[in-house]
């Protein structure tokens, strides 16, 4: 792989104080691997708890709201995350387009304001298995990128420094067991590739592009040695050390 690579569990709405003990033994095992990025976004309640636990490894949040304060019930602003000990910040996952009908814009605005509090951030794109099935996969991810991603202008320094990274999710392969062949996971990443040198030019290559869909300790060697696949973003695999750790020594070593 071209990059380090960023290996990120998302806990969802999962998690409460006794899972700190799983957190603890992930950070663990993650400071054996220091050429491998890892991070644990929790829900809202446990970033606090889980900064203060761990060391090796990052803290992120799931979402971030466009506004840095206001009357805006139940949403967190990236400042927040930030004062919470958050560094990293999830935004424009399928779910949340799917379930809080979320578009581009504003996937784009709460990416923007990620990166103005200091946040690294990781945008989610990815296709329905219709539009897949309609041969439309690579466009419609191609117009997710182009729309959701900062401005260059916004993010020039931060795609300097790596705190940029794509998360490319078909959203049919995201909890099912199901997952993309090789084969298309490569030729999408390459598509996403070419849309991010063509946002932020040379420096496009410096962007990770992640790939999450149902990723498992059987399955992550090959798609981390995919070409192109600098990274997992891991769902209810990384819920667990047993079931995140071999992941990351994928990432690590080549091997589960």
């Amino acid at each position: 792989m071209p990059h380090r690579p960023y290996i990120v569990g998302n806990w969802k709405m999962n998690g409460s104080r006794a899972m700190l003990a799983e957190a603890r033994a992930i950070d663990r095992a993650a400071a054996r691997y220091p050429d491998v990025q890892v991070a644990l976004a929790p829900p809202f309640t446990l970033i606090g708890a889980l900064r203060e636990a761990v060391t090796a490894m990052g803290v992120g949040g799931q979402d971030c709201h466009a506004q840095t304060k206001g009357a805006h019930t139940g949403d967190v602003s990236a400042a927040m995350l930030v004062d919470t000990g958050a560094d990293v910040v999830i935004v424009g996952h399928s779910e949340r387009r799917k379930d809080h009908a979320e578009s581009d814009a504003v996937v784009k605005a709460k990416a923007e304001a990620a990166l103005a509090a200091g946040l690294g951030i990781i945008v989610c794109v990815g296709e329905t298995l219709e539009e897949r099935d309609a041969g439309k996969a690579e466009a419609v991810v191609a117009g997710q990128v182009d729309h959701s991603l900062p401005a260059a202008d916004v993010a020039s320094d931060a795609v300097a420094a790596g705190k940029v990274a794509v998360a490319y999710e078909p959203v049919w392969a995201i909890g099912t067991g199901r997952v993309a062949a090789v084969c298309d996971v490569v030729a999408m990443h390459a598509a996403i590739r070419g849309r991010l040198l063509a946002l932020y030019g040379e420096s496009g290559a410096k962007v990770r592009i992640l790939y999450g869909g149902s990723v498992n300790a059987g399955n992550a060697a090959e798609l981390l040695a995919a070409e192109g696949v600098s990274g997992a973003l891991v769902g209810g695999a990384s819920l667990t050390a047993e079931a995140f750790l071999p992941i990351v020594a994928a990432a690590g070593t080549g091997e589960a």
